[in-house]
């Protein structure tokens, strides 16, 4: 009973590996990037779809910009931290300037998808934007358990959410990059693990490599 059992869980393990995540890159990347020099990171949309949390409206739309601005600090990090072993033919731009100047021109997470990456581009002065959105089932920026639970597993439960990472160009707003995955307990404890760990296991490397 017990080896069933085991076998059965392996199984399962294999099989929710498949699918979790989705890399694309742009065949025409290294043509329409060629003259990039800056890249802005955009503060992300996110959706929240807590269970047992009564929120009002609002208390829910801050906790959602919340989760969003974290998800851009903890990239801004990922990079800045990368770049110091690493080199990239392009410099990113400081989200405190990157969101400074959004605010100027009355644009926030509540309403930054109704613009397109080639109206960012132009008002924050850069060549290419990464931006993203999530789906949460829980609060990843206080921290989430990453002990593996069966019955979480077996009932569906174990997931946290959904994230997708998009790079877009400025001049003709095509998508260069993309990178999908769902988050769960091996995810990492919170978003800065989350997104460490999410660029560095990506199967490609992430563009602008000299």
């Amino acid at each position: 009973m017990k080896q069933t059992l085991f076998l059965l869980a392996t199984i399962l393990v294999c099989v929710s590996g498949f699918g979790q995540k989705l890399i694309y890159q742009s065949e025409h990347f290294e043509e329409l990037s060629k003259d990039h020099k800056t890249v802005a990171i955009l503060p992300f949309k996110a959706r929240l779809e807590l269970e047992n949390k009564s929120l009002t409206p609002q208390q829910l739309e801050s906790l959602q910009e919340k989760e969003g601005y974290e998800v851009q600090n903890a990239l801004e990090s990922y990079f800045l931290k990368l770049h110091k072993r690493k080199d990239y033919r392009v410099s990113f731009q400081d989200i405190k300037n990157t969101n400074a100047i959004l605010a100027k021109n009355d644009i926030s997470e509540k309403n930054i998808d109704i613009h397109t990456s080639q109206e960012l581009c132009k008002i924050l002065n850069v060549d290419a934007v990464i931006s993203g959105d999530l789906t949460l089932k829980a609060l990843i920026s206080e921290g989430v358990s990453t002990d593996f639970d069966f019955i979480s597993f077996i009932s569906g439960t174990s997931d946290y959410g959904r994230i997708a990472i998009k790079l877009s160009d400025g001049d003709t707003g095509k998508l260069l990059w993309k990178y999908e995955k769902v988050i769960n307990r091996k995810s990492g404890k919170n978003t800065y693990d989350i997104i460490e760990a999410m660029m560095r296991k990506s199967t490609r490397k992430f563009p602008y490599d000299k």
